[in-house]
């Protein structure tokens, strides 16, 4: 995993893309029956924006990198959307649609970045081994992690656990145990992405 302007934003979102597509599906799923209507595909901008608050931003002059890693096999988001840019009837490829691409808004700027997993490592090290280099990397002071836990948590966290200088937040399904991290609800930035309206929920 290389930064291709080999400098490094203060805050920095890492994200198995895999994962995070997979966890859209079955929320649109499970959300669509529950509420008895179609729901559209999660805006992607939205739910950066949403990461990025949970992880301690605020409003303002933030410069953020969001690094989405996925397998070869993948080259497409299948369920998430970039309300100002796509036509929610193609998917949301990684190289052609989102590598290097810049927004912002409110909350601050942003640079999207796409690595695949080489052949030579599992998916699961590839994570690992990049939230590794974040963690150590010089000018990165706000790290958020967003990665399948079930898979591969209990590395995380033991890596989260060793010395480091960062503000390290981990979004997880569930609460879980460890130190050197903070923890956010990943569902919540999803279903907010998905449309999901809390008045919904709790009529």
């Amino acid at each position: 995993m290389k930064n291709d302007r080999n400098t490094w934003a203060p805050h920095v979102i890492l994200v198995d893309a895999d994962y995070l597509d997979g966890l859209a599906f079955d929320l649109t799923v499970n959300f669509e029956r529950m509420l008895e209507r179609c729901l559209p595909k999660a805006d992607l901008c939205h739910w950066i924006d949403c990461v990025a608050l949970d992880g301690g931003l605020e409003r303002g002059d933030n410069t953020v990198q969001v690094h989405f890693l996925h397998s070869k096999a993948k080259q497409a988001f299948d369920f998430f959307r970039l309300t100002r840019f796509h036509d929610e009837s193609n998917k949301l490829a990684f190289e052609a649609d989102l590598n290097n691409m810049p927004f912002s808004d409110p909350v601050g700027s942003f640079t999207l970045f796409t690595f695949p997993v080489e052949d030579i490592v599992s998916r699961q090290e590839f994570f690992l081994q990049s939230f590794t280099m974040l963690s150590q990397a010089q000018g990165v002071e706000n790290l958020m992690v967003v990665g399948d836990m079930l898979e591969y948590g209990d590395q995380l966290r033991r890596l989260c656990a060793q010395p480091h200088e960062k503000h390290i937040t981990l979004y997880t399904m569930e609460p879980c145990t460890g130190r050197g991290f903070d923890q956010q609800i990943l569902a919540y930035s999803v279903m907010s992405a998905l449309g999901i309206r809390g008045e919904e929920l709790n009529p």
